[in-house]
């Protein structure tokens, strides 16, 4: 869905991978449930829309969406380090995320959408 800031109008989407040091499989139990929910408050608090989340494992899958203020590695660093952060202090059993990720952008814009753009520009 487009969106629009102050002097932005935008549609962008982030898929967003990264696994545990070691790439043990970690994840496990509990783990994946408090993961989804520190996810979801880190994104409450930086303005992001969460869209997808999936913990497996061995890895993470997030589907986001965000203002484009917000570089996608700005994006990686508060996901990976807020949450390392916040679930080892919250919970029992240390997570650390390794440095690498994998970033992708997502969407689609039509032509009908720019035309719309352009004519909305001239009110």
């Amino acid at each position: 869905m487009v969106k629009s800031t102050r002097h932005a109008t935008y549609e962008l989407y982030y898929h967003i991978v990264f696994i545990p040091k070691y790439r043990e499989s970690r994840l496990t139990g509990e783990t994946p449930q408090r993961l989804d929910s520190i996810f979801a408050e880190i994104c409450d608090e930086k303005g992001i829309e969460l869209i997808e989340s999936e913990v497996r494992p061995d890895h993470v899958h997030l589907f986001v969406g965000s203002p484009p203020k917000n570089a996608p590695s700005l994006l990686v660093n508060w996901l990976k380090g807020i949450s390392a952060r916040w679930y080892n202090q919250r919970f029992e059993g240390r997570i650390k995320w390794t440095r690498s990720y994998y970033v992708g952008s997502s969407g689609s814009v039509l032509k009908a959408t720019i035309e719309q753009y352009i004519e909305e520009q001239g009110s």
